[in-house]
């Protein structure tokens, strides 16, 4: 029998990373994530370098770069045919691989190098229009949608309740609790526990499309923040308080709500979905136990991006903000699996490293030609560079973000912005006019300058910033792969 650790990825889509009791939020509960958190190691330097679903979970089943995977923004209906991927190379490697839930891949049942994948995306506006053949219909290789049909009848969707996949608006879901996509997920996973081959590692991603919306939890985790006081969204002196006065009452706008009634009805909604998770997530741990499997796992659990929610008069995500960016990371599992001491590590680390550190545990040598690094060893990374085309009110952006700071620089219009993380972890203060920081802008500027010195749509000469050159969400190597 092959003794090597089994793994497993836990991912949620669009959870910000502070929303962990264990990272210090004063108000979601999170006591099952705190647990497996707590029996790790945990990385409060994480981030997203290019944060939408797309181009983070390319980044994340490459192990590479979002420039050098090609994916810069978002933009669904493009092949992926990477040969290198996280599941290829552990399936070549003798592990079974399974993945349940979202992936968000094209077309929407490629295997990326799984065995096998048992799909639920959420609901994606692109794969649903009439002009959509027939295999790549949501309804048709959705595997989670085909079964809500089945069983609740030919027109239960998740969008009964009336909510939009990336709107603001919140209420609990409709149907009975082990019906939600979150609990589906978990049975869906607990069930490949029960009929894998017990001889060989696995690796099981379990992959949720909450807490991104529909915020619809179900009523029991809504009615745990309905009477509590929450903390209000952060708020700087640089906000467009403009533009939320002309949009804010629009429900899948890029802002929040003007009513603040509404921004507490948005977080409530998305702290619950939150808190569902978690308590599915027990679930797993009690099946994992129960199997006798939890000494010889080892779990990472991470986010693709964040959620603004509400900071800075903004919500979803693809913004260069702290909101949208930081992502939860941790590590967990039996100390002589992980090789280190349970504690914190400071380290800089993004979504290309998951890959690298999944082969290393499981022994295997890290492919020379990927990005990402093993979170198991010191990673010395200095900075990170991210950035997202974004067409809404010409907000595509570059950043440089270290452990203390940040420098963004928008593409389209010129504008910089400048962040003291150390003293200002919620971006009050643009600084980008204050002398103190000048000489640190510049340094920050000139790494960008060179990381897109050779840039397809030609950011850089590699002495300045060449401001509204043509944007793209995907690059000629992704397209091409």
């Amino acid at each position: 029998m092959d003794r090597r650790p089994n793994i497993i990825l836990i991912m949620t889509d669009e959870m910000r990373g502070d929303c962990m009791g264990f990272a210090g939020h004063p108000d979601v509960k999170t006591p099952y994530l705190d647990s497996l958190a707590s029996k790790g190691i945990y990385f409060p330097n994480a981030y997203s370098s290019c944060p939408t679903c797309v181009p983070a979970r390319a980044v994340l089943h490459t192990g590479l770069s979002q420039r050098n995977a090609g994916r810069v923004g978002y933009e669904d209906r493009v092949d992926w045919n990477y040969e290198c991927t996280m599941a290829g190379e552990l399936t070549k490697a003798g592990y079974y691989t399974q993945c349940v839930g979202k992936m968000h891949v094209h077309p929407l049942r490629n295997y990326l190098g799984f065995n096998n994948v048992i799909l639920h995306d959420g609901y994606l506006h692109e794969y649903r229009y009439p002009n959509v053949e027939y295999s790549e219909n949501q309804l048709i290789a959705d595997d989670y949608f085909y079964w809500l049909k089945d069983t609740k009848g030919i027109s239960a969707d998740v969008c009964n309740t009336g909510l939009d996949c990336n709107g603001w608006v919140a209420r609990p879901w409709m149907y009975d609790e082990m019906s939600h996509p979150t609990n589906w997920a978990v049975t869906q996973s607990i069930d490949f526990l029960r009929r894998r081959d017990p001889r060989k590692p696995f690796f099981l991603m379990t992959s949720f499309v909450r807490p991104h919306a529909p915020f619809d939890a179900p009523q029991y985790y809504f009615d745990l923040y309905r009477n509590k006081e929450l903390r209000k969204p952060f708020k700087g002196d640089w906000n467009d308080e403009d533009l939320i006065k002309q949009i804010g009452h629009r429900y899948n706008a890029t802002t929040g709500p003007l009513d603040p009634d509404l921004i507490k009805e948005m977080q409530i909604g998305y702290y619950a979905c939150i808190t569902h998770i978690d308590h599915q997530i027990g679930r797993l741990i009690q099946a994992l136990v129960e199997h006798k499997l939890m000494d010889n796992t080892v779990i990472i659990f991470t986010s693709d991006h964040g959620e603004m929610l509400g900071d800075h008069n903004y919500i979803q995500k693809a913004r260069p903000y702290q909101g949208s960016i930081h992502i939860p990371m941790f590590i967990s599992g039996p100390e002589e699996l992980l090789g280190r001491k349970y504690g914190i590590n400071e380290s800089l680390v993004e979504l290309r490293d998951v890959m690298p550190t999944f082969i290393d545990i499981v022994g295997e040598t890290i492919p020379e030609s990927l990005d990402g690094r093993s979170m198991l060893k010191n990673i010395d990374r200095s900075y990170i560079h991210g950035e997202h085309l974004y067409d809404f009110e010409q907000k595509s952006h570059q950043f440089i973000i270290t452990k203390k700071d940040k420098y963004v620089w928008y593409s389209q219009t010129g504008e910089e912005q400048y962040f003291n993380l150390e003293k200002d972890p919620h971006e009050y203060h643009n600084g980008i006019n204050d002398l103190e920081y000048k000489e640190r802008i510049d340094l920050l500027r000139s790494i960008l300058i060179s990381e897109l010195k050779d840039s397809e749509e030609g950011y850089s000469d590699g002495e300045k910033l060449i401001v509204g050159c043509k944007t793209k969400p995907s690059l000629s190597n992704a397209i091409m792969k």
